[in-house]
């Protein structure tokens, strides 16, 4: 029992127990006085004397009571956590503050000084030797990452139970529309179940690691369509399932081009069976009675069917040459790479180019664009009709542009260069001609004189822009964390282990702070799984208030009305911030105050925010007591976290904070036996007077 009390309260029941014997050995010793006295007078003076020497004993002993308590119980508490932060956290400070609080201790202070200090060095130089012998993994490390997230097509490890360990940057574009993906997430969250499950249990059942299967799938929030193949990882033990790869593609764009063409196939035999079938019953009529023949009706009906057969047949093909290129998906390439690729191989030839014009961004492909203008260089000067050429670039009025490759000299006839669009660009590809090409590009190609005298051969590319500058480079980082596909999940949020646990710690930035009246203006979140804080996790918006901003709040966080224009109301982000946590254990630094102003909108939002909640307030008075400042920068000193000047009083800056607190309290929570979320929640509700517990359901 005496075990499980604090040193400053034992300390305080040893004082207590001293004081109440040294008043009983007064009051007995007094009492045997009067007893075996023959003197009845000296009772009184007895009992007064008593009476002076025991409020002597209890301000003598409460007064070294209190000496003791400050300058040595309190002195080796604070001696006692200053070790432990340093034993379990990244913490390289010294203990100076302590030691001087110490100093009464004789050489307790000193020694537990040069022991964090060597423990410190001591890390610090397993760090450097750890650090050198894992750059080489590191560096194999981050070349897989790259080359992974730039896998064309999504890539997903699931756990047997669906849960995310791995995605890269493609599987992001294609899941953000049932809310971004995230490690420990449920991937039927974001695809539809059916197909998922069906495949899942089919691989898992042939008990075959090289067995895979295709599967067509559609995602939960858009209905995308995705072609996916999924295939079983190898077991490793024969307690659990295992998990799977599933790749993915978008295919909704391809669907919607094929029902296009599939479409206009079946439009064209509609729209020329009819024309084509009466042109047959005019012409047995005509073959039967060549008199008939003759007579202005049925030439007119001849004539009108013709016609009618002749307008669907160009009009179709019309729509056919237009859809070409969106039938075999070109990319976009700048004319000047373009331009600089096609006259390095004429230098090759031994040709010589030069290039004009703008720089746009031209669709096609850019390999088939500069073989055929190589071809066509190759050809215009075996044929002796010029060996210096130039290729200009011109936009047009439409969306295009065209290329012209001039020389000065002899022209290319028409027949000629018909008869060269139907040789091969290569001998080892006899199928890709220039006719195939131009097919491809959904354009055609044709000579001409031009004005000067000079002769060009002319190429029109249907779709053209000019040059922007580029894009910032969309965010392609692979996220995984491997430890998760033998994760054990049987426990429910009490008994589990606090490690085994996901979490989101998020702050909010407020209009004031009064929740009942006041309202957030910005909500920032990250994500911790499986003890570390995933980087690449991060909710944080700005929130339409719809309402002044009041000048003293802007002064504390930065945030002014213009800022918040357009942002999302609490309505909207508050459900984004709901999707954000699914399934965490919400951290904040004070949670009631951030989970009162969120609970009161949970009606228009349309959710519950019945998540368990942890509060780092309590959490910091567990491991150091209570007597000690809680504030977010007293406890970020104390763990040796440094808050950017910056950033503090940011929602994203605090949240980080919080989060890289709230890591390093969790092995001191273990230190002292707090191994499991129950076990935290039992210590924390002691703490109540301190700060209400948000977890009244758990």
């Amino acid at each position: 029992m005496l075990d499980r009390l604090g040193l400053r309260l034992r300390i305080l029941l040893f004082f207590a127990a001293l004081a109440l014997g040294a008043l009983a050995a007064l009051g007995l010793g007094g009492w045997l006085a009067v007893a075996r006295s023959d003197q009845p007078e000296l009772t009184e003076a007895l009992l007064l004397a008593g009476l002076l020497a025991g409020f002597a004993i209890l301000f003598l002993i409460t007064g070294i009571w209190y000496l003791f308590d400050a300058h040595v119980a309190r002195a080796i508490d604070r001696l006692a956590s200053a070790i432990r932060t340093r034993a379990h956290s990244d913490v390289a400070t010294d203990i100076s503050a302590e030691r001087e609080q110490a100093r009464y201790l004789g050489d307790l202070a000193p020694a537990a000084a040069e022991i964090t200090q060597s423990l410190a060095q001591t890390r610090s130089a397993l760090a450097e030797s750890v650090a050198r012998e894992t750059s080489r993994l590191s560096s194999e490390k981050a070349r897989l990452e790259k080359l992974l997230a730039d896998v064309p097509v999504a890539v997903l490890l699931c756990t047997a139970d669906y849960q995310l360990a791995f995605y890269n940057g493609q599987a992001v574009s294609i899941l953000e529309a049932g809310g971004a993906p995230g490690l420990d997430r449920n991937l039927l969250d974001y695809l539809r179940e059916g197909p998922v499950r069906h495949a899942h249990e089919r691989l898992a059942q042939l008990n075959d690691p090289e067995a895979a299967t295709d599967l067509i799938c559609a995602t939960t929030g858009s209905g995308r369509l995705l072609s996916g193949r999924m295939r079983v990882l190898r077991r490793t033990d024969n307690t659990r399932r295992p998990g799977f790869v599933l790749t993915l593609r978008d295919v909704t764009a391809d669907m919607a081009t094929h029902a296009a063409r599939e479409g206009l196939l079946a439009e064209v035999f509609d729209r020329v069976r009819r024309p084509a079938a009466n042109l047959q019953t005019v012409i047995g009529v005509i073959s039967e009675d060549t008199e008939m023949a003759q007579t202005p009706e049925l030439t007119g009906a001849l004539l009108s069917e013709v016609q009618a057969l002749t307008a669907a047949i160009t009009e179709l093909g019309q729509r056919y040459d237009e859809g070409r290129a969106d039938w075999r998906p070109q990319g976009e390439i700048r004319s000047r790479d373009l331009m600089d690729g096609v006259s390095a191989q004429y230098d090759a030839l031994g040709l010589e180019l030069a290039t004009e014009g703008p720089e746009l961004m031209l669709t096609g492909d850019g390999f088939e664009l500069a073989l055929l203008l190589r071809w066509l260089g190759e050809r215009l000067g075996a044929e002796g009709l010029a060996q210096s050429f130039t290729l200009r670039l011109a936009e047009e009025d439409g969306p295009g542009a065209i290329l012209d490759l001039c020389w000065q000299g002899k022209a290319l006839s028409v027949g000629t260069f018909d008869d060269w669009l139907t040789l091969p660009l290569d001998p080892d590809t006899p199928e890709l001609t220039p006719r195939a090409v131009l097919n491809g590009h959904a354009t055609e190609a044709w000579t001409e004189t031009l004005e000067d005298g000079g002769q060009a051969v002319r190429l029109p590319i249907p779709k053209a822009r000019r040059a922007t500058r580029r894009p910032a480079p969309i965010q392609r980082d692979v996220v995984y964390d491997f430890d998760l596909l033998s994760k054990e999940r049987n426990a429910g949020v009490l008994e589990s282990r606090l490690e085994d646990l996901t979490y989101v710690v998020f702050d909010t930035e407020t209009t004031g702070l009064t929740p009942s009246t006041d309202e957030i203006v910005q909500i920032a979140a990250v994500r911790i799984v499986n003890g570390r804080r995933v980087r690449r996790e991060v909710f944080d918006t700005l929130v339409d208030p719809q309402r002044p901003i009041p000048q003293s709040s802007t002064e504390v966080h930065g945030i002014t009305a213009d800022m918040v224009k357009g942002a999302p109301t609490i309505t909207q982000a508050g459900k984004a911030f709901h999707d954000f946590a699914r399934g965490a254990v919400l951290v904040a630094h004070n949670a009631p105050f951030d989970m009162e102003f969120l609970r009161r909108h949970e009606k228009s939002i349309g959710v519950r925010f019945d998540h368990p909640v942890l509060d780092t307030v309590l959490l910091s008075a567990v491991v150091y007591g209570q007597l000690e400042q809680h504030s977010l920068d007293a406890l970020t000193a104390r763990l040796g976290i440094t808050i950017p000047e910056e950033a503090r009083h940011t929602a994203i800056g605090d949240t980080v904070a919080t989060a890289d607190a709230f890591l390093k309290l969790l092995p001191m929570l273990h230190a002292r036996g707090l191994t499991r979320f129950g076990d935290v929640l039992g210590e924390v509700r002691r703490h109540g007077r301190l700060l209400r517990d948000l977890n009244s359901g758990a």
